[in-house]
């Protein structure tokens, strides 16, 4: 495990391709296993996981980014596969689960750093290092907050709209196409949202925009690294055909 440790250490870019490839088929095994409710799963997961790790920054092909743009790529990836399986309904539904977790969190997280660390003398100097790390951590600006739920919130929304507006002007066609351009285009907008109300401000606008765009970097080679695994998982056979017939049913019925 030291060894492998110490490679990665040397091989950052190879880590960074891996993590996505891991995290990706953590997504499409919740899918196998749990249908649609596992691709809400992976979300959550996600979610949970960006909200933990988005703060470590780290530096690939040499540009600085973050835990928390790695750890969403699966997130346009089971909103793009519920589309395709379920329909735009199921994707939307998704994504207000999406926002309401991450309402949650930030609320719930807010609440425990109110609370003062231990005083008893054989836990004081632990309890008081633990909640200077979870303060350093999760200690939310109104700034942050506010555009980290605009930008899930619009961006994926808008991710939703394009990928059925592209499957409709394609006729079903071309499923990379939808896939990566609806991904690409909402993680511009996520970028560019978060850039403008997170560091606009706090940096001048330029610099905002290189920080965003250096992000945006990374966002598009995961966009086009998920591609085979939605192609992979389209084709199961999930057992969830009982819901989608009484969907199909429920459509065509008469009012």
């Amino acid at each position: 495990m030291q060894s492998l440790t110490e490679w990665f250490g040397l091989n950052q870019e190879l880590l960074w391709f891996t993590t996505i490839a891991v995290d990706l088929s953590f997504a499409i095994l919740l899918y196998r296993l749990f249908g649609r409710q596992g691709l809400y799963a992976s979300i959550v997961i996600s979610l949970l996981l960006a909200n933990l790790q988005g703060p470590k920054l780290t530096e690939i092909f040499g540009l600085q980014t973050s835990m928390g743009v790695i750890l969403y790529s699966s997130i346009y990836f089971a909103t793009d596969l519920l589309s395709e399986r379920y329909g735009k309904a199921e994707a939307t539904r998704a994504v207000m689960i999406g926002f309401t977790v991450s309402v949650i969190i930030i609320v719930m997280i807010s609440i425990s750093l109110m609370y003062l660390p231990a005083t008893a003398p054989e836990t004081a100097a632990l309890a008081e290092n633990m909640h200077a790390a979870t303060a350093t951590l999760f200690d939310f600006t109104p700034r942050f907050v506010l555009g980290s739920l605009l930008a899930y919130l619009i961006s994926q929304r808008f991710d939703v709209w394009m990928f059925h507006l592209i499957k409709h002007k394609t006729q079903g066609r071309h499923l990379w196409l939808r896939n990566n351009v609806s991904t690409m285009c909402s993680q511009a907008l996520d970028t560019l949202i978060y850039g403008i109300v997170v560091w606009w401000g706090v940096v001048d606008f330029v610099t905002a925009m290189q920080l965003a765009l250096a992000k945006y970097f990374f966002k598009v080679i995961i966009a086009m690294v998920d591609t085979p695994f939605i192609y992979l998982a389209r084709e199961w056979d999930v057992g969830d055909k009982d819901w989608v017939a009484s969907r199909v049913d429920a459509q065509r019925s008469p009012a």
